[in-house]
């Protein structure tokens, strides 16, 4: 004789279980504060990095994308760090924080490496990237 199994259904759950928020995702400050000075982490990183895109679009001088460039650059690199140093960071925190450290250094070294090697002048001369741009046919300068 077989018993009867009840039939399955196919409710969604009403609470999702199993997903936990990254490690150091808390506030950085108490329900006290309003949410920027909460979340102070990512606002001084927004912050930064918008300042750097202001002086990129508004600079008139020379290089003066460059100097904006670098300070987004550096503005990525400060969240790095403060992901790597503070035990709680609010939004900043997206996955795990070597997870978090590494893209965001990656990112950051980026920006910061590319802008030293942007034409027309640039800071950092990479003999390699001569040798790349005589193989696509652009005379050494």
């Amino acid at each position: 004789m077989s018993e009867r199994r009840p039939a399955r259904t196919r409710r969604r759950p009403v609470r999702t279980t199993g997903t936990l928020p990254p490690e150091g995702a808390g506030s950085a400050l108490g329900r006290g504060h309003t949410l920027p000075v909460r979340q102070w982490p990512i606002t001084l990183v927004l912050t930064v990095v918008l300042t750097g895109l202001a002086v990129t679009v508004f600079a008139d001088f020379e290089d003066g994308f460059k100097y904006g460039l670098m300070v987004v650059g550096g503005g990525i690199l400060l969240g790095a760090v403060l992901r790597l140093l503070l035990p709680e960071v609010g939004m900043l925190a997206v996955r795990s924080r070597f997870t978090d450290v590494i893209v965001l250094l990656v990112l950051g070294c980026g920006i910061v490496l590319l802008t030293m090697v942007a034409q027309p002048n640039p800071w950092l001369e990479v003999p390699l990237l001569d040798n790349i741009g005589q193989l696509i046919g652009r005379p050494r300068h």
